[in-house]
């Protein structure tokens, strides 16, 4: 008889190869924005709230990472200053104009915006702002969740009907959905496994277009092989020496 923890690995595994089958198109479209942005001058933004920001922190400035990710990562909306925090600031109307003005996010820009609801203000206006300053949108976030609740924004829009390209992460809508005998409260989330592996797969098709363009692709090294730290303090310099 299979564990629980076997059990939930396969509970995974299975909505991974849905993912794969399912989000081929998407992905492609995806990596072809990003990619023609960092042709054109302009950077890959990334920002997620709450748990959803552990997907803008995986791609950005990691080995194996494109240094032209930029992770938008304000404390105030990750989870380490104090319990429900990021809960309540996202629901804020006006907070993503000002993230917007000092990221300086422009037409040249491409932004993946991570919310597994995708219903609360600040997505939802992080996605309004960037059309609206000519940047292109990405979503990551969960169909069955976001077509099954209403939006908080006063627009009455959700992350999806925005973006120019939608990534479905196949979360179940609340997310943790794996039920353990004799608990009637569901846990095992799925969110940001699936959306971690979306990202790097992203990333790893955006880097072979811009190979495929005949680019000088910046990627960075792992600090922990030798001679890496020389390489990796070039883009530093040259890619997050400047703003903008």
């Amino acid at each position: 008889m299979a564990t629980v923890a076997k059990k939930y690995l396969e509970y995974v595994a299975e909505i991974l190869n849905k993912t794969i089958d399912t989000q081929e198109e998407a992905l492609e479209n995806a990596a072809e924005i990003v990619s023609k942005s960092c042709e054109n001058g302009g950077r890959f933004y990334v920002f997620g709230s709450g748990h959803s920001h552990m997907v803008a922190e995986e791609i950005y400035i990691r080995a194996g990472g494109l240094a032209y990710v930029r992770a938008i990562l304000p404390p105030e909306l990750m989870l380490h200053e104090m319990p429900n925090k990021s809960t309540w600031l996202e629901r804020l109307d006006g907070y993503s104009e000002a993230l917007l003005k000092l990221y300086k996010v422009d037409e040249k820009d491409t932004i993946m915006i991570v919310s597994n609801s995708g219903r609360n203000s600040v997505p939802v206006e992080m996605a309004l702002g960037a059309k609206a300053l000519g940047a292109k949108v990405i979503a990551m976030t969960s169909m069955e969740h976001s077509t099954q609740t209403t939006s908080r924004h006063k627009s009455g829009k959700k992350l999806y009907e925005i973006a120019d390209v939608v990534l479905d992460n196949g979360a179940k809508k609340g997310d943790a959905a794996f039920y353990i005998e004799g608990l009637d409260t569901p846990t095992g989330p799925t969110s940001d496994a699936i959306g971690i592996a979306l990202a790097q797969a992203l990333i790893a098709s955006t880097i072979d277009k811009l190979v495929r363009a005949g680019c000088d692709v910046p990627v960075f090294k792992s600090s922990n092989v030798d001679g890496a730290d020389d390489y990796n303090n070039k883009l530093f310099d040259m890619y997050y020496g400047y703003w903008k």
